[in-house]
């Protein structure tokens, strides 16, 4: 299975913000754009010209394919959906991908990084109401409840990962932190969703 294994710090630094790609890590001053706050590479503190439109679209759907994990086509098809879709692309493309399996176990709190939710999904750690679920994009939809299994309730990363108090600041999210499950209430208006990028010209980037 095609997957990046570059460091992802690199990406960071590539998109000029923190993509929390490393879990608490990047809470530090240990995050690799607090001490180099400049593209990674050669050129990276060299002086760069002006920034085309496409480069700005580019830039901007590279920034949010980062943020979750995916790759290129698997993005593509997401655009695909959301453009068949009623209502606005840019936003049912944002909702698709907050909707993703991996991606609520880590606004829940139960994984200190997307990457660490795909591998507590992948590992068969992860219910959806009372069957196991093993697809980090399975499509979650409201009041579907998102419990750790019991054999799983004792792993020291969920538990670690609780400390940082992500899924109590979430909206839409249900969080039991005593019975370790969560639930999907509504999908997030994109007002609510906490992703810093500007999906419109992800739209243009794929219009053309």
């Amino acid at each position: 299975m095609a997957r990046y294994r570059d460091a992802n710090c690199k990406l960071c630094r590539r998109e000029g913000e923190k993509l929390f790609l490393k879990g608490s890590r990047c809470l530090t001053d240990k995050c690799a754009l607090e001490r180099r706050q400049y593209a990674p590479g050669q050129h990276g503190q060299s002086r760069r010209r002006k920034v085309s439109t496409y480069g700005l679209q580019l830039r901007e759907k590279q920034k949010v394919r980062r943020t979750y994990g995916i790759l290129e086509n698997q993005f593509r098809n997401y655009f695909k959906k959301a453009d068949i879709k009623t209502g606005i692309t840019g936003q049912n493309l944002v909702q698709f991908l907050e909707c993703r399996l991996d991606n609520l176990v880590y606004r829940l709190g139960f994984a200190a990084s997307r990457k660490q939710a795909r591998q507590l999904v992948r590992h068969r750690h992860i219910m959806i109401d009372d069957r196991t679920v093993d697809i980090p994009s399975y499509q979650v939809k409201p009041n579907q409840v998102i419990r750790v299994r019991d054999k799983s309730k004792n792993l020291d990363m969920v538990h670690a990962s609780l400390k940082l108090g992500r899924g109590d600041e979430i909206p839409w999210l249900r969080l039991n932190k005593a019975a370790l499950e969560g639930e999907l209430l509504e999908v997030p208006e994109r007002s609510d969703i906490p992703l810093t990028a500007n999906e419109h010209l992800i739209v243009e980037l794929y219009s053309k």
